[in-house]
């Protein structure tokens, strides 16, 4: 049994919870609204609460099976939640397309940190800009997938 095999509570923020239904209808074929073309869900698992929460992001990877995730909010002042909930777990699912995998959570730093800073904005331009517009430290993931398919 999976930890992701726990109830799912989707976002409290009404556009968040509807590019997921989105993605989840479409196994992410239709353009997101607001990441893109390029888009992923992210799965986690809430810090303090252990249930299921579910996030579009835009999809980076380096073409090997790894992906990362990058903490931006746009460029706000705080961490967004799920963050926390990788810091606090260190595993994730992702969802790109139709395929579903379980994956192993570290935070990058360093040379590590700038070759996926440099993968995103090749997808994501405004990375740069987010990263300038506020005082943190835009926390970088990398996901490496987990040895069997969750």
């Amino acid at each position: 049994m999976s930890p992701f095999d726990a109830e799912y509570v989707p976002s409290p923020w009404e556009p968040i919870a509807a590019e997921v239904e989105l993605y989840e209808r479409s196994a992410g074929s239709e353009p997101s609204p607001v990441v893109g073309d390029e888009w992923i869900i992210l799965w986690t698992l809430g810090a303090r609460s252990q249930k299921v929460r579910k996030t579009p992001l835009v999809r980076i990877t380096d073409g090997d099976g790894r992906y990362a995730v990058i903490g931006s909010m746009g460029g706000a002042p705080t961490d967004p939640q799920w963050v926390h909930n990788l810091r606090a777990h260190r595993i994730a699912r992702l969802q790109d397309g139709a395929e579903v995998r379980e994956f192993e959570v570290r935070e990058t730093e360093g040379d590590e940190r700038a070759a996926w800073w440099q993968r995103a904005t090749a997808v994501w331009p405004d990375y740069d800009a987010y990263q300038a517009g506020t005082d943190r430290h835009i926390p970088v993931f990398e996901l490496t997938p987990t040895a069997s398919p969750g």
